[in-house]
């Protein structure tokens, strides 16, 4: 059992990684291996649509992303922290999460679990949470919940650590993701069946004006 967690903030050991260190030994105490990724302070490439990866199987751009990626093939969950930029993830974590989800095949996300982790000063967490929590959505992976939404607020770790709630949402957290994972082992079940692939828009032909 595995779970891969990614610090999208460019603080190597800030706030979001001091959260993710309490997600992974939390883990760690329920049996199950944490290894922590970071985007780290490089410039971190958006995705720029090339097509490489539908061709390659991975992203044209051989950096963490590929190397989450192909982590991601023996692991059971994701759970990606940021800090928040304007009431938003970081770009970081944006182009990371981007470009991963895109140039993955849907097979590598499908049932397994993830979570998103936000860090900030004061306000704006909800907004970039929602918006990490989308990336799963999409890709039929299970969001694990905890006892609160998964922020922890502060301006230097000692701060996340003395957030009391915020420690305990982040061990409820782990927590829970461990017992997915394990109930999901246990159960043993086969994947549901997929129906067919139907892509559309939302534009009518026999509408459109011809003249």
């Amino acid at each position: 059992m595995k779970v891969i967690l990614v610090n999208g903030s460019p603080n190597a050991n800030g706030c979001t990684y001091t959260a993710l260190k309490i997600i992974a030994r939390r883990l760690e105490q329920n049996g199950v291996e944490a290894k922590i990724f970071q985007t780290g302070k490089k410039p971190l490439s958006g995705c720029l649509g090339c097509g490489y990866c539908r061709r390659a199987g991975k992203c044209v751009h051989d950096d963490v992303v590929n190397e989450v990626a192909l982590e991601m093939d023996t692991a059971d969950g994701l759970i990606i922290g940021s800090a928040v930029h304007y009431a938003s993830a970081t770009g970081s974590a944006t182009s990371f999460m981007d470009r991963l989800f895109f140039s993955s095949p849907n097979k590598r996300f499908r049932m397994k679990f993830g979570a998103a982790v936000v860090s900030c000063r004061r306000g704006g967490a909800t907004a970039a949470f929602d918006q990490l929590n989308k990336y799963f959505t999409i890709s039929q992976m299970p969001v694990v919940s905890s006892c609160y939404w998964n922020m922890v607020h502060g301006f230097t770790p000692e701060d996340v650590y003395a957030d009391k709630e915020g420690v305990r949402t982040m061990q409820v957290l782990a927590d829970n993701m461990a017992y997915l994972i394990k109930a999901k082992q246990a159960a043993g079940l086969p994947l549901p069946e997929l129906p067919p692939a139907a892509v559309t828009n939302f534009v009518r032909p026999d509408l459109l004006d011809e003249g």
